[in-house]
């Protein structure tokens, strides 16, 4: 058992996901039952790196204290009440000089605001870019340990992340109703979801709504099979077609969809829908609309899988600090919870195999993806 811990951290950071809240309500009431203070770092690690922006809010200097009436009822909770940000990674910290923006290496004073709080651990949750991160602080001397979070599922080293069973239900919620709008007009409909570099979200809201195309990162795609598919419906009696895609696929040979780049985050990608739709209506003649899901599958309650998962890590998270972890990721490994190094788990993406059992499922049930021309046996439904 490590000694010495007093005071913990919790922050929370990139992308929201459902789930985070009951990330903060075990964690926090796991860290109490400790005896251990809790406080949480407002918007990732903004609170601390920049405190004079949260003067006047009931923050002390960026940082929220975490107490029982402060968790309480907030399972439900979508988003995350410490608030969180893509823009803040402390390696790469976004700063004007001399009129114009550059990134410095904010590492060695953040490392002085954890002291200067008397914060002995801290408990970061987050995807990708939060672990590497957590990793960093790590190895510069900062007692941490992870929580995976991505509603897109491409971390590695765990079964799954929360946030992914939410989008996944939702979208497919979306999907079932635009069945009855695109059978009721004879319509094409694309629907875009979120996944930039994994088409774990397309995939499974896909398959689960039964739609006739899904285009994913991991295949890039030409539209001939995807056309000649709705052509064939169209020929034995189906007038409508529904295509799934996610908004990191890219057609063969072509460049991903990029709607831009702001300051100090990623390019954001988008627009691939609006793309595939127009050209599958010149393609086959047939009216096609766009539905973009996008930040809808962030928002709103978690599931309860998610909101089981978010408690089951935030839990995980206390006792792997309190018996001396440091620099892993708690992971799901059925049935059980346990620690990974963080650097595992960023090492690579979580990308949909090729071989895997949800897609041979969904080729077996004739969904197209855009690299096989379909037969009549593989039109589907």
């Amino acid at each position: 058992m490590m000694e010495g811990i007093e005071r913990i951290a919790l922050s929370t950071g990139g992308g929201d996901a459902p789930g985070l809240n009951a990330v903060i309500h075990a964690a926090t009431l796991a860290a109490r039952n400790r005896g251990w203070e809790v406080v949480g770092i407002r918007d990732g690690f903004n609170g601390l790196l920049s405190p004079d922006d949260y003067r006047g809010d009931g923050s002390e200097g960026g940082l929220i204290e975490l107490t029982r009436d402060r968790v309480r009822g907030i399972i439900h909770q979508g988003g995350t009440i410490l608030g969180t940000t893509n823009r803040g990674n402390p390696t790469a910290y976004p700063v004007q000089q001399g009129g114009a923006w550059t990134e410095v290496d904010r590492t060695p004073e953040l490392l002085g605001r954890f002291k200067e709080h008397r914060i002995d651990a801290l408990i970061t949750v987050g995807g990708d870019g939060t672990m590497a991160i957590g990793h960093h602080l790590h190895e510069a001397g900062l007692r941490l340990v992870g929580v995976p979070k991505t509603i897109d599922n491409d971390l590695d080293k765990t079964t799954t992340t929360f946030g992914f069973d939410s989008a996944v239900d939702f979208a497919s919620q979306c999907i079932d109703r635009l069945f009855t709008t695109a059978t009721s007009h004879g319509r094409i409909i694309v629907v875009e979801v979120m996944g930039r570099y994994a088409g774990w979200i397309a995939l499974n809201a896909g398959m689960a709504s039964g739609v006739h195309a899904i285009l994913i990162p991991e295949i890039p795609f030409s539209l001939e099979p995807v056309a000649a598919l709705i052509a064939d419906r169209e020929r034995h009696g189906a007038k409508f077609s529904i295509v799934c895609v996610a908004e990191g696929a890219r057609p063969a040979g072509g460049e991903v969809s990029i709607l831009g780049k702001s300051r100090g985050q990623a390019e954001r990608l988008g627009g691939i829908g609006t793309k595939v739709a127009a050209e599958l209506q010149r393609m086959t003649g047939r009216e096609a609309r766009t539905v973009v899901l996008g930040h809808l599958l962030r928002g709103g309650s978690p599931t309860s899988f998610d909101r089981l998962l978010g408690l089951r890590f935030g839990a995980a998270a206390v006792r792997a600090l309190e018996e001396g972890q440091r620099g892993v990721m708690v992971a799901l490994n059925p049935p059980t919870v346990d620690y990974v190094p963080i650097a595992e788990a960023t090492r690579r993406q979580k990308r949909v195999p090729l071989d895997c059992d949800s897609l041979l499922t969904a080729r077996d049930m004739g969904i197209n993806f855009g690299d096989e021309m379909p037969t009549y046996s593989t039109i589907g439904v």
